[in-house]
């Protein structure tokens, strides 16, 4: 009804250019929606791309450009791979381009490589890459110092650089750096170990080397070791000599507190002793006390006469008198006018 009103020439022009409008908003709403740029560089690059397949993308919530740009590089190198396996490693949380980039380089450098290999190990935690660049230049792990003791008692601390390349067909389950590290220590401490001085670990420090690689460290893990090198050896503590003294330390207090027990009975026994030879004291002076009255009940009775009373004191003073001369005579005499 509004264009009634309108002179006949707008009354034609005005649908023309609304009709014109819509055209322009479907035409940003489809090229916002759809990559149509990432669409011709694969068509530039002859990677087979459907244009309902990056529809698809879109609605599976996947970023196209993570998917097609891996996709040119690998068509590109002459590298098979499907789009649907490179959108399902992205799907199942992998990283499409750590992939492709080490399947490129895996066929530069001659490595038995597939994509289903690769995605098992990006997948699996690894990365991928790092694992076929080190392939091609092997990696140098570095043991923190390792402390053992020879048998002559002696420390020595050792320290080893240990060149290994990765093994991509033990990538997915095998052992990391750390085990290297743990069983590389342990073969060093089994080597000084089992030496009878650490002058010989000294004067070859190679025999190190050579017991620890006769070991097998690699089996398991994922990297092929190919030389493991001394780095420095040092000499520690005298460890035996320590043990000798702490034992010798031990030894003596152990003696000493024997000899504490022993006195500490002793002086115990010594006391008993003296108690014992109080008791009979006491009974003893008990028993003098019992004796004049014993003494009287036998007068009373007459078991005991008066001469026999008198002839016993001529006793008692006769012994007193033989005990005090045999004293006076005990004493020293005096020599040069000593008094």
């Amino acid at each position: 009804m509004f264009l009634n009103y309108l002179a006949p020439e707008l009354q034609t022009i005005i649908p023309v250019v609304v009709g014109i409008f819509a055209v322009f908003i479907l035409l940003a709403l489809f090229f916002s929606f759809i990559p149509i740029r990432l669409w011709i560089s694969a068509q530039a690059s002859n990677a087979k791309v459907g244009i309902f397949t990056l529809i698809g993308m879109k609605l599976r919530r996947v970023k196209p450009d993570l998917i097609i740009n891996p996709l040119i590089q690998a068509t590109k190198a002459g590298i098979p791979v499907s789009i649907s396996k490179l959108e399902a490693h992205y799907l199942a949380g992998g990283n499409v381009d750590k992939v492709v980039n080490a399947l490129v380089a895996a066929q530069r450098a001659e490595i038995p490589l597939n994509f289903e290999r690769a995605a098992a190990i990006d997948l699996a935690g690894r990365n991928v890459l790092e694992a076929v660049q080190m392939s091609v230049n092997p990696k140098i792990i570095e043991t923190p110092t390792v402390a053992a003791i020879a048998k002559d008692g002696i420390e020595l601390r050792a320290k080893a650089r240990v060149t290994v390349r990765a093994n991509i067909d033990r990538l997915v389950g095998g052992a990391g750096e750390a085990t290297i590290i743990a069983r590389v220590g342990e073969g060093v401490v089994t080597t000084i170990g089992s030496s009878e001085s650490h002058k010989e670990v000294l004067e070859n420090p190679d025999r190190i080397s050579k017991t620890v690689l006769s070991k097998g460290l690699e089996s398991g893990t994922a990297f092929e070791i190919l030389s493991i090198d001394i780095a420095d050896v040092d000499v520690g503590r005298n460890v035996g000599a320590q043990l000798q003294t702490e034992q010798a330390e031990a030894d003596k207090r152990i003696a000493q507190a024997k000899a504490e027990e022993r006195k500490a009975m002793a002086m115990a026994a010594e006391q008993e002793m003296k108690a014992k030879v109080q008791e009979m004291r006491a009974k003893v002076v008990e028993a003098e006390a019992e004796l004049p009255k014993a003494m009287a009940e036998a007068l009373r009775e007459g078991n005991m006469g008066v001469m026999d009373y008198y002839n016993m004191l001529n006793v008692q003073a006769d012994t007193e008198m033989r005990k005090s001369i045999s004293q006076t005579e005990e004493k020293p005499k005096p020599i040069n006018g000593d008094k």
